[in-house]
């Protein structure tokens, strides 16, 4: 007892017992914090999923099946990701309308942003597909607007016309304008491939490449107070100038050559 006592006196007997102190505390947060913060996040991805089911039961399931396993009424909604989901519905053109065309057009939208998230998160939990980017993958940040171009003039330009106008294609289906979109939706059906348009994953387009199209977009339509290139004609390209060209070209040409008639024949007169 008297040796005991004696060490409980040490010096160094608070720090041991500090140390002590500081390392069980440091173990029990190790083993407890991190779980309780897991199924905290996992409770909240599960009540998530859950409200998407019924969102997707009530508006969606009659076409695409009760497991969005597809009919013959819609497709198979297994694997096609969480951005599938945001850009069909957040441009509104899922539900769709019961009578439609060709393709579905975008419309007014029907949910609201966080009911979108829950049938994004919902069916992305169907299987893995592509996620919603971010606005660092988007936004302006970065981006190399003459690299945009050419890549846009590339892969796009042959339906969405050289500035995003849009364009007609076959049997009654077009390519929309890209003017006014969102850059999220536009980078999602890159990344998607909606309806007629092919996909561009990052092996083929990489995320630096779908920013710098972005940024292109958004110049081209962007402010138009000052145009460099004067009279746009609807930038729609080389139909709409060449139209011009043969009603007011042509047009003042031939009044020109009947005024020059006029006068001749006014002159021999006289």
């Amino acid at each position: 007892m008297k040796k005991l006592s004696a060490r409980r006196r040490h010096p160094l007997a608070a720090v041991v017992v500090l140390l002590l102190a500081l390392a069980a505390t440091g173990g029990l947060y190790a083993a407890f914090a991190p779980a309780g913060k897991a199924q905290a996040d996992d409770s909240a991805q599960s009540l998530t999923i859950k409200e998407g089911k019924k969102l997707y039961e009530v508006g969606c399931a009659s076409c695409h099946g009760t497991g969005g396993q597809g009919s013959s009424d819609g497709p198979s909604l297994v694997g096609v990701g969480a951005a599938a989901v945001d850009f069909q519905v957040g441009t509104g053109r899922m539900p769709a309308a019961t009578s439609q065309g060709a393709q579905v057009p975008r419309k007014k939208v029907v949910y609201n942003q966080a009911q979108i998230d829950q049938l994004a998160t919902y069916i992305a939990s169907l299987g893995a597909g592509p996620n919603v980017p971010t606005k660092e993958q988007y936004g302006p940040a970065g981006a190399d607007i003459a690299k945009g171009g050419e890549l846009f003039r590339t892969n796009c330009a042959q339906c969405h016309n050289f500035t995003g106008k849009g364009g007609a294609l076959t049997k009654g289906k077009f390519a929309p304008s890209l003017e006014g979109v969102a850059p999220k939706h536009i980078y999602e059906a890159m990344q998607t491939g909606p309806q007629n348009m092919p996909s561009f994953p990052d092996t083929t387009l990489s995320s630096k490449n779908k920013k710098d199209i972005i940024a292109y977009l958004n110049a081209v339509n962007g402010d138009k107070t000052e145009n460099p290139g004067g009279l746009e004609l609807g930038g729609l390209g080389p139909v709409t100038e060449g139209l011009f060209a043969w009603i007011f070209g042509l047009g003042a040409l031939i009044t020109v050559a009947v005024w020059v008639a006029a006068r001749t024949a006014k002159a021999k007169k006289s």
